[in-house]
């Protein structure tokens, strides 16, 4: 799952700041759960689909290239047999040798292929995770800094971050200073329209006819 996790130590020295805050100056603070906010803004949901989907597609791949692997050891496997045949004149042993130093030379190169092919493919697959990622956060921080503006909050923090022991940053807020629910809300107003079921044409079942009474 993509997640943000807090900074610590900005958390940390906010928090000394406000506890040293004399009460008149009326610091406004508001938190945000940004697990919640990841786990049920709907982009999050279609990132981790098209990660997974572009995981599979390179688990085929490799694969395929390790099924030729087995295949190409098992044609070496035979070839070696095949040349213990005492009967086997010279010309074929020589023959069968040559095709299975071949097929060694074509081994060695397809797992080269595969080591880079798994190397590429990983790297390739976090950059794009990473990139989701960053999208999400920015608009994520976009809706959270706009509320911000629009109802003047000094500070914002995330209320799901925890410190290095584990213990939760934030111990209590009260329900006004929690807006959560607000930015989800503001970020999935952007989700496309469950596609309707359509009507089917066919005509309705006639219904059967009501038994004369005696």
């Amino acid at each position: 799952m993509i997640k943000r996790t807090l900074a610590l130590v900005p958390a940390l020295l906010a928090l000394c700041f406000l506890a040293a805050t004399p009460a008149q100056a009326q610091m406004k603070v508001g938190v945000v759960d940004m697990n919640k906010v990841f786990s049920d803004y709907y982009k999050t949901k279609d990132a981790e689909t098209r990660i997974n989907e572009a995981r599979g597609a390179a688990k085929k791949e490799m694969d395929d290239r390790m099924e030729a692997r087995n295949k190409m050891l098992e044609e070496i496997n035979t070839l070696n047999k095949d040349m213990e045949n005492k009967s086997l004149g010279a010309p074929a042993r020589e023959e069968k040798s040559k095709q299975r130093d071949d097929k060694i030379a074509e081994v060695c190169n397809l797992e080269r292929e595969i080591t880079e092919f798994k190397n590429t493919r990983e790297r390739q697959l976090q950059e794009q995770a990473v990139r989701m990622r960053n999208g999400i956060v920015e608009e994520i921080m976009k809706i959270v800094n706009d509320r911000q503006k629009t109802d003047a909050y000094d500070m914002v923090f995330d209320k799901s971050g925890s410190s290095l022991n584990g213990v939760p940053l934030i111990l209590f807020a009260k329900d006004g200073m929690d807006f959560t629910n607000e930015v989800v809300i503001a970020l999935n107003k952007t989700k496309p329209a469950a596609a309707a079921t359509p009507k089917s044409d066919a005509p309705a079942a006639a219904k059967p006819a009501a038994t004369p009474k005696k």
